[in-house]
């Protein structure tokens, strides 16, 4: 007698049978497969933008940053530190639609305090004590890393006091409300940190952004802070205070940034950012994602694929015969759901394969910047589209089992799958919350497999999935693409139950 595991290998095989001598779902398949290759190896269609000015400068993670400040510096030999208060933080933003008039305003993320830096070159790296403008007192290094500190705006009537202590390669981060009792904030490890690094003074302010109601768009332009210290004390100074304007960052407002002396205390001015680069309003570039814009209508085609292999049954009245072969009913939609769903992810894991090993070739060629993503997250991408392929089409294969009419149920899966994609990332039209409600419910959310970004709490940006942020990891959005597709597997099981044909 033959065993279980036996009886269901004999039914996969005679559905595999029933699909390979069909040509036209093997021919549909490769087309699926083939269009995705085809759209992401299409040139002109990703953005373009000259690459050296896309590109940032790499910080010590070999990570793409942004490094543009006003330093007020001096050379730092050997061990030592440096302290300051910091008692008025300002700042000025665009006006919409003025051109280039300016008005009283502070970002979030505008910054200024103390820092000790390998050297003036943008990417090198550094440790850093700040105040902010919506965020308190903060410590940060090496562009990712972010340490709360004091919270609270910065004033004459409540200034913050900021200290940096360098011991070899560690820096150490304190603050302090009255400049008597300290609290350490963190120590960073900076390798390679050479002996004569350069302390001093820095301010920069990030761009100020406007989005639209469904942050479809982004408006805004580069902002200027103004930071004022006093108190100013180093050991063992390496000579005198020199101003420079690190990255030649700003923009328009690049001109402004400078800094004056006087009866110790001084007033620095500048514009950019410390802080990892990032895609979307904030950036620039675009991301591994963007070779597998076909992966939507290659799905289409293999929904219809998938939607077909259990119509057809019900058209061609073959389904009697073949329950009547295998009365176990959950076996034989299991049987059609591992075939349609192993053709598929072969076919998806090949075609994305392609698409984003050769797409990002392409990408650069057309003047593209490419965030880059490493072997594993690039692994991740190609075997994540193929599950989502494969899984998305045995949620056809289910729904032709439940409607048993092709046209609806290519329907279904458009309407459940791709429309909510569309509506928040392909064309993005909804609020952001109601477009993370949406991608976290709908089957939609399996795309996060394709994320290949960080978001950075320190970075103010538009993180929505517009721009590559899902709100869920890439494995819980595939979760809930399994979860509908368990649900449809359940409800055509019933169905297959109680009714043959």
């Amino acid at each position: 007698m033959k065993t279980a595991a036996i009886e269901f290998a004999d039914l996969v095989h005679a559905e595999w049978t029933k699909f390979r001598t069909v040509r036209g779902w093997v021919v549909a398949v490769a087309a699926g497969a083939l269009v995705i290759i085809a759209f992401g190896l299409a040139p002109g269609q990703h953005g373009s933008c000259n690459v050296s000015s896309c590109a940032g400068p790499t910080g010590p993670g070999g990570e793409q940053v942004s490094d543009s400040f006003y330093f007020v510096h001096q050379p730092l030999d050997g061990n030592g530190s440096i302290t300051a208060r910091v008692t008025s933080l300002t700042g000025q933003v665009p006006v919409p639609a003025e051109g280039s008039a300016t008005t009283s305003g502070l970002v979030p993320w505008a910054k200024a305090g103390i820092i000790i830096k390998a050297s003036s070159t943008p990417g090198s790296a550094y440790a850093a004590m700040m105040v902010t403008g919506s965020h308190g007192t903060r410590m940060q290094d090496d562009f990712t890393e972010d340490r709360p500190g004091l919270a609270g705006p910065v004033s004459v009537a409540s200034p913050r006091w900021l200290r940096l202590t360098r011991f070899g390669d560690a820096v150490t981060g304190y603050d302090s409300a009255d400049g008597v009792h300290w609290a350490k904030v963190g120590t960073a490890t900076l390798a390679g940190l050479p002996s004569a690094a350069q302390v001093g003074l820095f301010t920069t302010s990030p761009q100020y952004l406007q989005t639209s109601f469904s942050e479809a768009s982004v408006s805004g332009g580069p902002s200027a802070a103004t930071g004022v210290f006093d108190h100013v004390s180093l050991t063992r100074p390496g000579g005198s205070w020199v101003g420079v304007n690190v990255g030649g960052g700003g923009g328009g407002l690049g001109s402004a940034a400078s800094f004056s002396q006087s009866a110790g205390t001084f007033t620095v001015t500048g514009s950019g950012d410390i802080a990892p680069s990032v895609s979307g309003g904030a950036g620039v570039g675009v991301t591994v994602a963007q070779t597998l814009i076909g992966t939507f209508a290659g799905l289409v085609i293999l929904a219809v694929v998938g939607a077909m292999f259990m119509i057809a049954e019900y058209r061609q009245r073959l389904v009697v015969w073949t329950l009547a072969a295998s009365p176990r009913r959950g076996r034989v939609l299991a049987a059609k759901a591992v075939v349609v769903g192993t053709v598929t992810f072969a076919a998806g894991l090949v075609s994305a394969a392609v698409a984003v090993l050769l797409g990002q070739r392409v990408m650069r060629d057309d003047g593209a910047y490419v965030y880059p993503a490493s072997a594993l997250t690039e692994l991740r991408v190609i075997a994540g589209t193929a599950a989502v392929l494969a899984v998305s089409v045995v949620i056809a294969l289910a729904t032709g089992a439940i409607l048993r009419r092709g046209a609806w149920t290519v329907a279904v899966v458009v309407t459940v799958i791709v429309l909510p994609y569309t509506l928040t990332v392909a064309v993005p039209v909804l609020p952001p919350a109601a477009a993370d409600w949406l991608l976290r419910v709908t089957p939609a959310a399996a795309f996060a497999v394709q994320q290949t970004l960080i978001q950075y709490p320190q970075v103010s940006n538009t993180y929505t999935a517009a721009y590559g942020y899902f709100p869920l990891p890439p494995w819980a959005g595939l979760a809930v693409l399994l979860a509908w597709a368990a649900l449809a597997l359940a409800l055509a099981l019933l169905r297959l139950r109680r009714r043959d044909a």
